[in-house]
């Protein structure tokens, strides 16, 4: 039985990937907010974003943890192919659980419903992920474990879209976020405590590519993504804040229209103005004596 160690950098890829679960939480609530305060192709465009983002940082925290766990005895290795499905599974399955709550008219069964898509699209990324490693040895899982892990992923997916639908603040937004990302992060340990593997020393070489080769690169690549879409939606204002400036433009306007009013009636009757005053003057002028 070859030893497990799911921290060979410390603490860094647990907390690494604890802050990229939390800010694909973040980003898909935000970019799931706006969706329900929306309505035709933009919510569409929303509900997409926050399923890609949702899924990317679910997959980009899997691989970040997994580059922090080791097998005495073994190297490992990764199918580049299962791994890229691993990746699509979560979005799409991901997708399926926001496009309900996006566009259900019943909340409690779309919450429901979607929760559970949600939460076995998470699940499916894990284990699908897990399946595209590539070692000297066979992997064992703990049925209850894993039954747990899954448990967990669906707890936590429907707790995200809840507070997709009930919660608006953006400081609302940030703790759910980081609760939904512990959750996320649990999930992934439970599931990987779950592993045993039995360790078959072999002198041929592993098929598939070193984590290094290949995972951290699309880690990287789709954290940038990430990064740069919490820029994007961070800078697009919500109903509220449109609503709010509008408002504001519409209160602002009677007063700059009645200010430019009598701005350019004085303008106009200056002259009159002066005028009157100079026949007051001339009129009022004592009359011009001869010596």
């Amino acid at each position: 039985m070859g030893h497990l160690d799911h921290a060979t950098f410390g603490w860094l890829t647990p907390a690494l990937s604890y802050a990229m679960a939390c800010i694909g939480a973040a980003l898909g609530l935000s970019c799931t907010v706006r969706a329900l305060e929306t309505t035709g192709r933009s919510r569409r465009n929303w509900l997409i974003t926050a399923a890609s983002a949702i899924g990317s940082g679910i997959w980009t925290m899997h691989f970040i943890a997994m580059l922090g766990f080791g097998v005495t005895g073994t190297e490992i290795r990764y199918d580049v192919p299962l791994t890229l499905l691993s990746l699509l599974g979560a979005m799409v399955v991901v997708g399926g659980g926001v496009f309900a709550v996006g566009y259900s008219r019943d909340r409690t069964r779309a919450l429901l419903l979607g929760g559970f898509a949600t939460g076995l699209g998470v699940a499916s990324m894990h284990y699908l992920g897990m399946a595209a490693l590539r070692l000297h040895g066979t992997i064992h899982y703990d049925p209850l474990r894993v039954a747990l892990s899954v448990a967990i992923a669906v707890a936590a997916a429907t707790a995200a879209l809840w507070a997709a639908l009930n919660i608006k603040s953006s400081r609302a937004v940030a703790l759910a976020s980081l609760v939904m990302g512990a959750a996320v992060s649990s999930m992934h340990y439970t599931g990987m405590l779950a592993v045993s593997v039995q360790v078959a020393p072999s002198g041929r070489e592993l098929p598939g590519a070193t984590t290094m080769e290949f995972i951290f690169p699309l880690a990287v690549g789709l954290g940038s993504y990430l990064f740069l879409t919490s820029a994007f939606v961070a800078l697009s204002p919500t109903a509220r804040e449109r609503a709010a400036y509008v408002f504001a433009e519409r209160t602002a306007a009677p007063t700059e229209t009645g200010s430019s009013a009598a701005a350019h009636e004085f303008t106009e009757r200056g002259p009159v103005f002066r005028a009157r005053r100079g026949d007051v003057r001339e009129h009022d002028a004592p009359p011009a004596t001869t010596p």
